[in-house]
């Protein structure tokens, strides 16, 4: 019995202890003596002998990380989760994909390389014609390796011996050595797909009429007799033209020795050398200098006084700088004289020069292509030049040849640039398939000018300026841009729009004028005569009245006698300072009308402040403008202000009428008021009133009529033609009208100065007349007294 119990409690206590064990250890434990142990999860040792192959629970590609109680997965590096989770579990249906680097990261494997991409990393490998700085085929980016370039050059026989290796990055070539070639007429080869032979085998041609040499430094040419190739003895030889070099036979006529024997001396040395085949005979800084000198000589004589002479000087120097530019050094040069300014541009090589080029001077700038410059590659010389040279006064001798123009109504031309030659070496010139561009800066700043692109056409009636081949680019006040298919010597032309003394024109001017001269005459004797009259206002009509007679006769005796410069320039002056003095004494007007009314001065102006106030004032404006701009007095048509000049007659005369207009609404303004008002002075009032409505109605028959002439500048202006000659032809009879028929006190003298004159013919009635014509005239004077009506 006592067995049997204790079986059962060691039983008992063994169950006891199990249930105890197994109720105390939660999931990922296990139970070791009596201990709750981690279970680890990601331990494959107990299976690698029998299952060699197994991955694990996280699957392929992927690492196992134990946790405490449990353990997650990981890609392995070169992979990453397809749920795109850093960690995950083995429940999950996340799987681990490759990564292509070479995708992912720009630039991985760094210059001169390239990236594959591999399982499960990627590999860098040297691009070819570059190792690996260590040496090594393959790497990868943390490894601190570069591709560097292989120096193929170094190795023996990379090019044959008339040809020198040149190092590429990655690669290299060959370039045959001076006076050597390849017959595909390549500048390069590789390996030995060519060989270089001598140039002067390979091509026949290359020196043109001349015999080809290999020396050290490359080929040479010599030339034969007549040909030559301008010291680049690279260059083919081209026949040597001296005929350009030819005197013109109208610089004897016209005694310019010193230009006549320049260019027998140039003909000379041409001459020469074509006979000794030495091109360094000809010194072209020496001809250049010369060549100016002579140009400056022509222009300061005043020779060029014709289209025919103008159209041989500049075809001369066309052709001289053409072939001077030879013999100039590379890169050209540029020089400046007294009536010229040159910059000259030279490229010499055996191959045919491109690209774009500009030469630039103060008064204008060329823009070309050096392909255009230099001509088809069948006649290229060796050499190219281009030159740009302005004239500072040529535009005196070629303005006013428009023969090749084709004017509209009422339209004529003016130079409105300086004249430039544009030469380059390329002998057809004559249509371009590349324009050249030009821009020109304006001797007149306008924004009226029509402006146009011309050429100096030497075929067109002797020479004459012609738009044919040339047309506007763009226009601005300060220039103008020309776009121009061939070359030569072009301009800016200046469009003006004069208008056509037609016959109505002129008589409505002479009868006008003429009527005018007789009515201003009337005023002058009426103010200066007539005692009784005789105040600071009539002083003030009396020197109006004397200006605007004495610029009347100016005006009709002098304003189109133009063959004198210096007489025309005096006429100018004389109407300039007259026609302003109208203004001043018309300005003196307001001034007196506004002290008698709004100021209440009894006090009349002093005869010395008056004068100068009126011939003073412009004086000083007509003195001011003469010594700013003397040429600007004169045109070639008018002995008027030119357009450089003409707003110091219309400033001065806008400002007056401004000051006046400011006085006169001023003086009605105080003038109605006191008309409003039971004035007992309405005798003086009614003086005012007169003075001013004559004044006002003066200056706005002056004020208009300048505002016309205003607009005589511009196209179509007809009307305004009509308009202006209307109210400045009858301008005198306007004036005798107002200050002299419409006041009553000097109808009242007239009426006296002709009842003296008729007198002897009434003598019959003498004195019964002279009774009731006085007592009538002082009962009349009695009830009128005052009264001035319009």
């Amino acid at each position: 019995m006592a067995g049997r119990w204790n079986l059962l409690i060691l039983a008992l206590y063994l169950s006891l202890i199990m249930g105890l064990s197994n109720q105390s250890c939660p999931k990922g434990f296990n139970v070791v003596k009596r201990t709750c142990v981690d279970d680890d999860e990601c331990a494959v040792d107990e299976y690698e002998d029998e299952y060699p192959d197994a991955v694990g629970p996280c699957g392929e590609n992927a690492d196992c990380h134990n946790t405490v109680g449990s353990f997650h997965c990981r890609c392995a590096d070169g992979f990453t989760s397809s749920t795109g989770a850093l960690d995950f579990t083995a429940a999950t249906s996340a799987t681990c994909r490759d990564v292509n680097e070479c995708l992912e990261v720009k630039d991985i494997c760094g210059l001169n390389a390239q990236c594959f991409n591999t399982i499960p990393l990627y590999a860098c490998i040297c691009d070819n014609g570059f190792i690996s700085t260590t040496g090594v085929e393959r790497f990868h980016h943390g490894d601190n390796v570069t591709c560097r370039d292989i120096d193929e050059c170094l190795e023996e026989n990379a090019c044959d011996q008339n040809a020198a290796c040149v190092n590429t990055p990655g690669s290299f070539h060959c370039v045959c050595n001076a006076g050597f070639g390849l017959k595909s007429g390549r500048s390069n080869f590789s390996g030995s797909q060519e060989q270089c032979e001598d140039i002067c085998v390979i091509d026949k041609t290359i020196c043109g009429n001349g015999t080809c040499h290999r020396g050290a430094s490359g080929h040479y040419c010599a030339c034969h007799a007549g040909f030559t190739n301008y010291g680049n003895k690279g260059s083919r030889c081209t026949a040597l033209n001296c005929d350009v070099f030819k005197p013109m036979d109208n610089l004897q006529e016209i005694q310019i020795q010193f230009a006549h024997d320049l260019t027998m001396q140039l003909e000379k040395s041409c001459l020469n050398l074509t006979e000794s085949e030495n091109p360094t005979e000809l010194d072209g800084e020496d001809m250049l200098k010369r060549l100016l000198s002579a140009i400056d000589e022509l222009l300061s004589s005043g020779a060029l006084n014709d289209n025919r002479k103008v159209s041989s000087f500049l075809n001369v120097v066309e052709n001289m700088l053409r072939l001077i530019g030879a013999f100039i050094k590379p890169p050209g040069t540029t020089r400046s004289s007294t009536h010229t300014e040159l910059e000259l541009l030279v490229e010499k090589g055996a191959d045919l020069p491109k690209g774009a080029v500009t030469l630039s001077s103060k008064q204008a700038q060329l823009d070309i292509q050096l392909e255009t410059a230099a001509g088809d590659l069948s006649y290229y010389p060796g050499f190219t030049t281009v030159s740009l040279l302005s004239y500072a006064n040529l535009e005196d001798s070629t303005n006013g040849f428009f023969g090749g123009m084709k004017p509209q109504v009422n339209q004529s031309f003016e130079l409105n640039s300086k004249v430039v030659t544009v030469s380059v070496s390329n002998r057809n010139t004559s249509h371009l398939q590349e324009p050249v561009t030009l821009t020109f800066y304006h001797l007149k700043q306008t924004n009226e000018s029509d402006p146009t692109c011309v050429f100096w056409d030497a075929s067109e009636e002797g020479g004459s300026w012609s738009p044919r081949g040339c047309k506007v680019v763009e226009t601005q006040p300060e220039y103008t841009v020309c776009s121009c298919n061939h070359l030569s010597s072009f301009a800016v032309l200046m469009a003006l729009y004069d208008i056509e003394d037609t016959f109505e024109l002129q008589l409505i001017t002479q009868v006008g004028m003429s009527l005018s001269l007789m009515c201003l005459f009337l005023c002058i004797l009426t103010f200066s005569m007539i005692r009784s009259i005789k105040s600071p206002r009539t002083t003030i009509h009396l020197h109006l009245c004397i200006s605007l007679f004495i610029s009347t006769v100016i005006f009709l005796a002098g304003i189109s006698r133009t063959e004198s410069r210096v007489g025309c320039a005096v006429v100018a002056g004389l109407l300039h300072f007259f026609f302003l003095a109208v203004f001043c004494w018309m300005c003196l007007e307001g001034i007196q009308l506004f002290r008698m009314v709004v100021l209440v001065f009894n006090t009349n102006f002093k005869t010395l402040y008056m004068m100068a106030g009126g011939y003073g004032v412009p004086a000083v404006i007509v003195t001011c403008s003469a010594l700013a701009n003397a040429s600007g007095y004169g045109t070639k048509r008018h002995c008027w202000l030119n357009l450089d000049l003409i707003w110091s007659f219309f400033g001065p005369a806008c400002i007056i009428i401004i000051v006046n207009v400011f006085f006169f609404l001023i003086t009605v303004w105080k003038l109605a008021q006191k008309f409003s008002s039971l004035n007992p002075d309405l005798d003086d009032l009614q003086k005012i009133k007169a003075f001013t409505i004559t004044a006002m109605a003066q200056l706005t028959l002056l004020g208009t009529m300048w505002i016309f002439g205003c607009f005589q500048f511009q196209e179509g202006t007809i009307i305004m033609s009509y308009l202006f000659t209307l109210f400045g032809s009858f301008n005198g009879v306007m004036i005798f009208v107002m200050h002299c028929l419409f006041s009553k006190q000097v109808r009242e003298e007239y009426g006296h100065i002709l009842s003296r004159f008729c007198a002897p013919w009434k003598k019959s009635y003498s004195s019964f007349s002279y009774s009731h014509t006085s007592k009538a005239h002082a009962s009349k004077s009695t009830q009128d007294t005052g009264e001035s009506r319009i």
